[in-house]
């Protein structure tokens, strides 16, 4: 094998995977909002997991990156193990539409796929005309790549060398899924492996018997990248990795054992499958044999394990016994093993800021607290607070910015924006419950004594705080437009209140009924709520502005 051919095997795979990711990232803008309406389906219903695991992998066009977007979801303990099986299951089945599509013969369009995409890509004026002519750039770069690859290895049939290699492979179905299982974990795409697969098949350099093994391998090394990504999770989500190598690894496992109990088995499948293509008048091809058996392995395998998922989990249990885990401070929703599905991401940083809102209103109400008792104690725990939102804030800032470096919609731009600007109004409430807090402690130090007037007009203050930033969360949660703008009437009762307080206070400090030094901290105090509240409306206009659905 000479060293151009390995470059152009290795150019030709590296058009197959580019074209597939651009064909997955246009399809998840054109479908971004139903993605995530899929992944809103999850629910204890094993069947509603599998489709969903299903749907979502043939948008995005992989499924090591639906598998280890799932073992985000149960790191962050949106998913339980069980529903993250089923939605594995699903993915299984999601990634075999990709070899079903590359067993069309459309290798001779892919120019046309590119010259109409490019078109639609350049000068298309909507943002969904772009989107589209991304797909097609990317679906036709995939079967460029899938042609080069098939050029490429023809002259392999004239080689003894490798036809001797593969006929030791093909001789052991294990060799065969070992061979199957490299390929796919240092290519990392079981879709790029079947690819190469299907580019020997097609030239006939192996046979049907010989690729299925390799495919079963294929199907076993995909597992490795949800395995890695588990790295550093709870171990939740290091079972559901495992549950998604344990699946595979079984299926395989009796699909060999069948093999050796019936030595005829793939010559039984071939003409199984070749009969089916009969029957729905396809054109029988070593590709679309491939494919079907794709298919039809992954749909039997879930079937069959689909009624024993508990079985799954009892094994996966018992490798990775439970551990106590430590709570920990930092981020919880947001997770690295999300950026390659951007407006999932951008869901999850969603919740990340409502977490962190929560905090700040924990952090105020704490503060005006400890303010108006003198708690020492609370004092302590609103500063630790402040801590986590700052920490929060960072990673939060930081996550945005790798999730701009990916393909976004526009949608999704206006989102993120959104995001940075609530980032920072919600770090800044938690700054200015710092300031209370260190107001808290000048006036137990100095034991400073405020009037009952005083004591009320405080704590009207902080109550309307905590009541705008409970409408900040709802209006964050639900992208209620109608909170947003209460958001907006209650921030100007806020500085009313301010208003009228100051002024009241300067009457009661005339009137000799307060110490000028209490004066000076009241006023402070009631700037800093009014302040909180100011930073309430940044969120309310990236609701309104940014975040509101089209």
């Amino acid at each position: 094998m000479s060293v151009e051919m390995v470059f152009k095997l290795l150019g030709g795979l590296g058009l197959f995977i580019y074209g597939m990711k651009q064909m997955g990232d246009g399809l998840q803008k054109t479908a971004g909002r139903k993605l995530r309406k899929l992944l809103e389906m999850l629910t204890t219903n094993r069947i509603a997991g599998v489709l969903v695991g299903t749907g979502v992998t043939a948008i995005i066009q992989s499924s090591s990156a639906t598998t280890v977007m799932v073992v985000g979801f149960v790191n962050a303990g949106l998913m339980n193990l069980k529903q993250s099986i089923g939605v594995i299951m699903g993915a299984n089945i999601g990634t075999t539409i990709t070899a079903q599509l590359i067993a069309f013969k459309l290798t001779h369009y892919s120019f046309h796929a590119i010259a109409i995409g490019a078109a639609l890509y350049l000068f298309g004026k909507k943002q969904k005309t772009k989107n589209i002519g991304q797909v097609f750039l990317g679906f036709g770069i995939l079967f460029l790549g899938l042609s080069t690859m098939k050029d490429t290895m023809k002259p392999l049939r004239d080689s003894q060398v490798f036809l001797d290699v593969m006929a030791k492979f093909g001789a052991s179905p294990i060799l065969g899924v070992i061979l199957g299982t490299l390929i796919t974990v240092i290519v990392q795409s079981s879709s790029a492996s079947i690819g190469i697969l299907m580019g020997l098949m097609s030239t006939g350099i192996i046979s049907y018997q010989m690729a299925v093994p390799i495919l079963l391998g294929d199907n076993i090394g995909t597992t490795v990248t949800a395995l890695l990504s588990s790295i550093g999770t709870n171990s939740t989500a290091k079972r559901a990795a495992l549950a998604h190598m344990v699946f595979n690894v079984i299926g395989t496992v009796v699909f060999i054992v069948a093999l050796y109990v019936i030595p005829d088995l793939p010559g039984v499948l071939e003409r199984f499958f070749i009969n089916i293509s009969h029957y729905f008048g396809q054109e029988i091809s070593a590709n679309r044999m491939l494919a079907n058996t794709h298919s039809a392995f992954n749909i039997l395998n879930a079937l069959i394990w689909l009624p024993f998922v508990g079985i799954i989990v009892k094994i996966v249990n018992k490798i990775i016994p439970e551990k106590e885990e430590k709570m920990e401070e930092g981020t919880k929703y947001i997770d690295k093993r999300m950026l390659e599905t951007p407006g999932v991401a951008l869901d999850q940083t969603n919740k990340e800021l409502i977490r962190m809102t929560k905090l700040a209103k924990e952090s105020v109400s704490q503060a005006g607290e400890a303010f108006l008792n003198g708690d020492e104690d609370i004092i302590a725990e609103v500063q630790k607070k402040e801590d986590i939102i700052d920490d929060l804030e960072h990673s939060i800032v930081a996550y945005l910015a790798e999730i701009s470096n990916h393909s976004l919609a526009e949608e999704d731009v206006k989102r993120l924006n959104g995001f940075l600007n609530i980032a920072d109004a919600v770090e800044s409430m938690g700054d200015h419950a710092e300031n209370i807090i260190e107001l808290a402690e000048y006036k137990i130090e100095h034991e400073l004594e405020f009037s009952e007037q005083g004591k009320d007009d405080v704590k009207n203050m902080f109550t309307k705080a905590e009541n705008i930033i409970d409408t900040s969360i709802i209006a964050l949660e639900e992208l209620d437009v109608e909170k947003a703008k209460w958001i907006l009437e209650l921030e100007g009762e806020i500085d009313t209140l301010e208003a009228d307080y100051r002024n009241a206070h300067l009457g009661r400090l005339n009137a000799g009924d307060c110490l000028p030094v209490s004066g000076v901290v009241f006023l402070e105090i009631l700037q800093a709520v009014e302040h909180i509240g100011d930073q309430a409306t940044k969120v309310a206009h990236s609701v309104l502005e940014d975040l509101k659905s089209e």
